[in-house]
Order: structure tokens, then sequence, then C-alpha cells
């Protein structure tokens, strides 16, 4: 049997940060809680069939998707051990709205249960991705609490499960991972400390969409296209595995950058990624780690919700890259540059 290598545990951690900073308490109590019932959700998942929940029900979430019995399987386990801890409100990508808990608790939780679970059949990676904000002592409605900007996170994280079951936690100016030990039960530290290459050449996107695209984003894509011989003088590998988590986790893991804009069909106008309970907490996470989120052009963690599930458009991962693809959308120069006359052009510059 192989033996596995000594690592700290994520309790000793988290009972750590608590130790320097008591303020900290009820947060690591929740991702003490959201790791115990991952665990869980590992153990479910990698059934599949035999555990009888991949099978769609016909009803539709309070985003207009199709839920699988795995969606609110996953729903139920993480809102009742939510309920048990130092929580004033829940709000969930199931739920149409958040669910009012202790009003002087001191935390507010958003979470998508079960991220990708259209990729359940497959065997594709899945994950669950939570938020954890301040609750706000004056707020009149559970739905108060979650109008707060994404920098105001306390704590973000997201669960993958695949072939090993990754927590990855991030606190104000550290990402890190964490790795479940199936063996013992507990989730040991892999990676103390993300750190995001600036540069990138490799890229996220689902291209059968191409047609729908703004100019900008199809300019991007065919100066990655283009390689040694385009502007952006290096090439490109193109990744897409249409799974938030395993995305973010193979750029933490090595870098690159995600992309999925706005685009003309109906519906898509403003993407399909949830601001709060998806983007808001992926950003906290990639920014902790040196690499950068827009929405294409604004900082998604500056960006006021509008409503509990609004989406908006997502761009993360290496600095340069994610900064290079704003200046696709806001400088002229990018864009009037790309008629034949400048064929030539030159766009990385300082």
């Amino acid at each position: 049997m192989l033996e596995i290598a000594p690592a700290r545990d994520l309790g000793t951690i988290l009972q750590e940060r608590t130790d320097a900073d008591a303020s900290l308490a009820p947060v690591a109590d929740l991702v003490r809680r959201i790791a115990d019932t991952a665990r869980q959700m590992a153990e479910v998942i990698a059934l599949g069939r035999l555990a009888g929940t991949e099978a769609a029900v016909g009803h539709l979430n309070a985003d207009g998707d199709v839920q699988k019995a795995l969606d609110i399987f996953a729903n139920n386990l993480f809102v009742n051990v939510l309920r048990e801890g130092p929580v004033a409100a829940i709000l969930s990508e199931e739920l149409e709205e958040p669910l009012q808990l202790d009003p002087d608790a001191p935390l507010a939780v958003a979470i998508d249960p079960l991220d990708g679970s259209s990729n359940i059949d497959a065997n594709v990676s899945i994950g669950t991705i939570f938020s954890i904000l301040p609750a706000l002592p004056e707020a009149e409605s559970a739905r108060a609490h979650f109008t707060q900007l994404g920098r105001n996170q306390l704590a973000a994280g997201f669960v993958i499960y695949g072939p090993q079951c990754s927590l990855v936690l991030a606190f104000p100016e550290r990402t890190s991972i964490f790795i479940l030990n199936r063996r013992k039960g507990i989730f040991h530290e892999a990676v103390e400390a993300v750190r995001i290459p600036r540069q990138s050449s490799e890229y996220a996107i689902n291209t059968s969409n191409y047609r729908h695209w703004a100019p900008s984003v199809r300019t991007f894509v065919d100066d990655c296209v283009k390689g040694t011989e385009g502007p952006l003088g290096r090439d490109h590998n193109m990744r897409w595995i249409a799974s938030l988590v395993a995305e973010a986790y193979r750029i933490l893991a090595r870098g690159g950058v995600f992309l999925y804009p706005g685009d003309l069909r109906q519906g898509y106008s403003s993407g399909r990624l949830r601001l709060i309970y998806e983007a808001n907490p992926i950003a906290f996470i990639i920014e902790q780690a040196e690499g950068s989120a827009t929405d294409t052009v604004r900082r998604i963690l500056d960006i006021v919700p509008a409503d509990m599930h609004v989406r908006t458009p997502f761009v993360f991962g290496s600095a340069n890259a994610v900064h290079l693809i704003t200046r696709y959308h806001t400088d002229p120069q990018f864009s009037a540059e790309h008629s034949p006359l400048f064929a030539r052009r030159g766009l990385i510059r300082s």
C-alpha cells in the first residue's frame, strides 16, 4: 500500500487561524461543517448510478435549470448542516429565495451545492461552491445580506469531486488546496499558498458559440489561434471542460484563462454564470492566488448584485491574460487595428 505523505490537516490549520484571530471562529466553524458534508457528498457521487441520484426529476430550479435528484440531495444535505451553524441566512442555487435563519448570527452563506450537475452522467468532475459573507445587522430581509459586494467575503471555496476530492479554500491574501485522505476521512493540506502564473498560453471557452460572440471576443480567440504568426506572438492551447470547478482547479494548478462571455443568444446577453454563488467566490479564490477576474471589463468583486440569481459574463485566470481581454473590449486601437491594413499589429504593449 502506498504511503501518504505527512501533511497538516484542515482542522489544525483552522484552529491556528482562530488562535491568531478569535473573530474567525464562526467562519472556521462553517468551513469545518462544509468540509464534513463534502466528504459525505464525495462518497455518494463516487457511487454514480448505484446511488440512484443521477436522474432528472423534471423540476426547474430558481435559475431555470433542470434539477437532478443529486441536485436536490446536495441542497438538502448542505442546507441542513448550515442551519446548525452561526448563519443568519442561506442563498442556494436550488432555492428561489434565501432562507432566513438566526437574525443574530454573524454570517451569511451563498452556495451552489452541486455545480456542473449536467456532467454527472458523463463522469466529469463536478463540485460545490460556497461564499461566506458577514451578516448585516441592519438587514431588513434575508435578501439584503447578499446584495453586498463580493470583495466583502470573509472566505470562499469550492470542493471538486474528481479523481482527487479537493477543497480549495481562500481567506484574504491566501488560497490553499486540501485533498481528502479517503482512508481517514480527513482533508490534508496539499498546497499552502497557490500562485497563479501571470502569463498564460492556455484559454478555455466554448467555441461552438463563436458565431454568437461580440467582435472583441472573436478577435481575441482568433489571435490565440494564430499563435506565433499572430499579434500575441505565442502558440496557445484551448481547453473546455464545461465544469466551472474543473476549469478553476486547472487554472489554479498551472495558469490559463477562462472565458464565459455574454453573447447574442436569447437569455445569454449577461452570460450564464451566477454572480453571488458562482462568480464571486471563484473570483475571490482567484484573486487571493494572484490572478484576476472580471466580467470582461469590470472587476467581479466590485459589482453590486441586482438580484439573488443575477448572471454575469465571467473571465478569470492569469492576470496578464485577463487584463489583455479587457483591452480587447475597451481599447479602440485593438478593434481599429484588426482591419487588413494592420494585419501585423502588435498587441503586447507596456
